[in-house]
């Protein structure tokens, strides 16, 4: 089975995509970012995010495509990613890549962590 796109499931903001874009362009050449969780951060569990080759894409992948730029996710992390909400800001203070989560019943005061 080949890899799905969809239109949602995790939702990326204007700013975020630009944001996003602009470190892209700055590696040299063509990649996705893959989300992911994974163990650990002051509330459990941890958001994962990494620029990859595209070639690594897992038939069970979901892939969502937002004006050419492709964002992955394996489907173990996105049951708990399922709905994100991915913003940027670049506020002195507080900013950087923030995480809405709906599937969070906790979040830490760094933004970065949470539990389930």
């Amino acid at each position: 089975m080949a890899a799905t796109t969809q239109s949602r499931g995790i939702q990326i903001t204007p700013a975020a995509l630009e944001h996003l874009k602009a470190l892209r362009q700055s590696q040299g050449h063509d990649l996705c970012l893959r989300l992911g969780v994974r163990q650990g951060g002051c509330s459990g569990m941890s958001y994962a995010m990494d620029f990859e080759d595209p070639g690594n894409i897992q038939p069970t992948d979901e892939v969502f495509d937002y004006e050419g730029f492709q964002v992955v996710c394996d489907p173990k992390s996105l049951l708990y990613l399922y709905g994100l909400a991915l913003d940027y800001s670049n506020a002195l203070i507080g900013g950087g890549f923030q995480f809405t989560n709906p599937n969070a019943s906790q979040t830490c005061g760094c933004g970065k962590s949470f539990g389930v």
